[in-house]
């Protein structure tokens, strides 16, 4: 069973193994009680007061957030309005650390649109584009470094329900597709149950229980 656990000692624990493989964790509770925190301290935008962040065997709490190679898509999107949807999405990979080169980036940021369902819309700027399709230029940009762990914060909470309920579904595909594991942070029951293969129950900055959607949610 793929297991993400805090412990007495609040040592964070991932076991990528099974996330690797595209296991989708929901960090499930209301505002307020560390789901965001906890979601940053693992992208290494923030630090814990104590304890350690392990991944595949790998102590990485104080490894900057630059060399994790997780993919995050916040809450807003943060796309850059100046940047076409292409720009957005390959703006990552200029920055990476033996990433691909000018030709490599090229490829890649052409091939991302027709991935997510954009194609022919890489000269668009953001605001020319739908709620839907900003997040989707999110997750392509966050897709784009191949990451090794995708974290996503309340991504479907600027949406009105119908998109909302197509959103899920495309995302969901998409992650399987990519075939890397994540880590969604909700305050929404049924979106938890309807994307996630583990839910993680929070309750003011603790993990009080990870398991299967209906037994997570029982």
């Amino acid at each position: 069973m793929s297991r993400l656990t805090l412990s007495r000692t609040r040592c964070l624990r991932l076991i990528p193994r099974s996330l690797e493989k595209g296991v989708f964790v929901a960090l499930l509770g209301p505002s307020g009680w560390g789901r965001t925190t906890l979601l940053n301290i693992v992208a290494g935008l923030a630090h814990a007061g104590r304890g350690r962040l392990v991944f595949d065997g790998e102590d990485i709490t104080r490894q900057p957030a630059g060399q994790r190679r997780f993919g995050m898509v916040f809450q807003s999107y943060a796309l850059f309005r100046h940047m076409t949807v292409a720009q957005n999405i390959g703006f990552d990979l200029k920055g990476m650390k033996n990433g691909p080169d000018r030709a490599g980036i090229a490829q890649r940021v052409g091939d991302l649109p027709g991935m997510i369902e954009l194609p022919g819309l890489g000269d668009r700027y953001p605001a020319q584009l739908s709620g839907g399709q900003r997040q989707r230029v999110a997750m392509a940009r966050a897709l784009a470094i191949r990451p090794r762990l995708l974290l996503r914060d309340e991504p479907f909470s600027a949406l009105d329900a119908q998109v909302r309920e197509s959103q899920r579904s495309e995302v969901r595909a998409l992650q399987r597709k990519a075939g890397v594991g994540a880590i969604m942070v909700t305050h929404d029951r049924g979106e938890a149950e309807a994307l996630a293969d583990r839910i993680a129950i929070m309750d003011h900055g603790r993990i009080l229980c990870i398991d299967r959607p209906a037994a997570a949610a029982a």
